[in-house]
């Protein structure tokens, strides 16, 4: 299993959001600033939510210490769900502190909102 996860639910629709591009990043420079943004970013794996709004083989098993963050296309999802939403994408930055941990990411996603929270 990758080592980071995430599991996208369209809270508007009441179901698994299938098909969301998600993309796993890192900032390209080790020398970032204190907030860890260098405006370029290294992609390390993408893919797409399954049936169930999950995304299980995002990247390799095991990752460094540092920041990364999960890039969702919520424009694509909505467009093709026939839904008008407000966000075009959702970038969820965090700090994997724990290379022996897991880390499932998950989002709520509506076309007004959006929540997300460190799963298990």
């Amino acid at each position: 299993m990758s080592h980071v996860t995430t599991h996208v639910l369209d809270t508007a629709l009441g179901r698994p959001a299938a098909g969301v591009p998600v993309r796993l990043e890192r900032p390209a420079s080790h020398n970032a600033g204190a907030d860890g943004h260098t405006g370029s970013r290294t992609v390390i794996a993408s893919g797409a939510t399954d049936d169930d709004g999950r995304a299980r083989d995002l990247g390799p098993d095991r990752l460094a210490e540092g920041s990364y963050r999960l890039v969702f296309d919520t424009a694509h999802y909505f467009a093709r769900t026939g839904q008008q939403g407000f966000y075009p994408e959702v970038a969820v930055a965090f700090e994997l502190a724990d290379e022996e941990a897991h880390y499932h990411v998950p989002l709520l996603l509506s076309p007004f909102g959006y929540a997300t929270y460190r799963g298990s």
